[in-house]
């Protein structure tokens, strides 16, 4: 559908992006290129038809590029071009003001500057669990097992040998025990059992054909909520944000209407089907 695109991120993503929306409300191709089916494309695709990617040999597809775009005018030539210009020392200083103080290097400032929100989430991280980037890759992602001894070095020059011990029973406030060995001392703390799932009121579930119940495509969290009780919306206006599998889908009205009920908000884990807006059609 998308012509001869250059298949690596972040076009990838674009594909992914497309692909799960696609399942999750049963499109075929054939609706997705009818002018007459009322599609609300994923924020990837719209930013890839734009031209914010580049341009593939041969361009997009005309009539794909002109329902996704809605009447907007893409960019034709090299995304670069368009870029504000930045200054370096001024961003780091007030990224470093941003972090009280914390030292930012050149690799963080990279990272920043492409990746803004994830960097600051990364960060944040940080400032809760402390150093994590000095953790072993293993043990980051999947945390260590009793007897296992791993070394971690903080500062240049000054290292930390911990070795697990045992991990206790979930309390009924969610919590273990955590026993191990910090440079051979023995340590206790308590931590919450996140295996442990919190009980939660089962959300109510949008109406299949109901025009006014705007349901989740998939399974996932809210990223954000874009409007509020008693605003009017356009078709195509955005509404909710759903994150699922590192990708983000924007949820859009197909239709001017109000909202009459909000049902979820950021940070919401949702599954399939389950109403998010409710409308006044």
């Amino acid at each position: 559908m998308f012509g001869d695109i250059v298949k690596v991120t972040p076009s990838s993503k674009v594909v992914g992006d497309m692909a799960l929306m696609m399942v999750a409300q049963g499109l075929t191709r054939e609706k997705v290129e009818d002018p007459a089916t009322e599609v609300a494309f994923p924020d990837s695709v719209v930013d890839m038809m734009k031209g914010n990617l580049g341009q593939p040999p041969g361009g997009w597809p005309p009539a794909l590029q002109k329902k996704v775009l809605k009447g907007e005018t893409p960019v034709t030539d090299r995304p670069g071009l368009h870029a504000p210009p930045v200054d370096l020392e001024r961003t780091r200083a007030e990224l470093s003001a941003q972090l009280k103080g914390l030292r930012v290097d050149d690799e963080d400032l990279n990272g920043y500057l492409m990746y803004p929100k994830v960097f600051l989430d990364y960060m944040g991280r940080h400032r809760i669990y402390g150093p994590v980037r000095t953790l072993p890759t293993p043990t980051f992602f999947y945390g260590m097992q009793p007897g296992e001894e791993i070394s971690v070095e903080i500062d240049p020059g000054k290292t930390l040998e911990v070795r697990l011990q045992a991990v206790g029973d979930t309390d009924e406030q969610g919590e273990v025990r955590v026993f191990f060995e910090l440079n051979g001392q023995p340590r206790v703390i308590r931590v919450p059992n996140r295996a442990v799932k919190a009980q939660t009121k089962a959300r109510p579930k949008a109406q299949e054909g109901n025009p006014a119940h705007v349901g989740a495509p998939m399974p996932g969290s809210v990223a954000s909520v874009a409007v509020a009780v008693g605003q009017k919306v356009r078709a195509g206006d955005l509404l909710v944000t759903i994150e699922a599998m590192k990708m983000e889908t924007g949820i859009h009205a197909d239709r001017s209407a109000v909202v009459k009920a909000l049902h979820v908000q950021p940070g919401s884990a949702i599954e399939a089907k389950d109403l998010l807006v409710e409308l006044e059609v």
